[in-house]
């Protein structure tokens, strides 16, 4: 699996700042990156609507990428914006956790 330009859910809001820009580091096409990549869309569906952009950085083929937001396990999902960053490690199996952890009140 390739890393993946940014699964955009675009709306004419994509440029304010309501968009989240939420990045998902996964290893290969494992269940559990796809697990990951499943939860975190339905989270984005139900809790942010058409205000968030998704990109997929698969670390298999681009293992260099890991570093720049330190990536030590995967899956990981890192939110760039809104500030302040925000890391979650895992499947995002437990949505309340998720929800929680980045504060998804929106």
């Amino acid at each position: 699996m390739a890393a993946r330009k940014p699964a955009k859910k675009s709306s004419k809001k994509a440029a304010s700042s309501k968009t989240w820009n939420l990045r998902l580091y996964i290893a290969g096409d494992s269940p559990r990156s796809q697990t990951a990549l499943a939860n975190l869309k339905r989270l984005c569906e139900t809790q942010l609507k058409d205000d968030y952009a998704i990109e997929v950085i698969d670390l298999t083929e681009r293992p260099d990428l890991a570093k720049t937001d330190q990536i030590i396990a995967v899956p990981t999902l890192v939110r760039k914006v809104p500030e302040p960053v925000k890391r979650i490690i895992g499947s995002l199996s437990d949505a309340d956790r998720a929800l929680l952890l980045f504060e998804m009140n929106v």
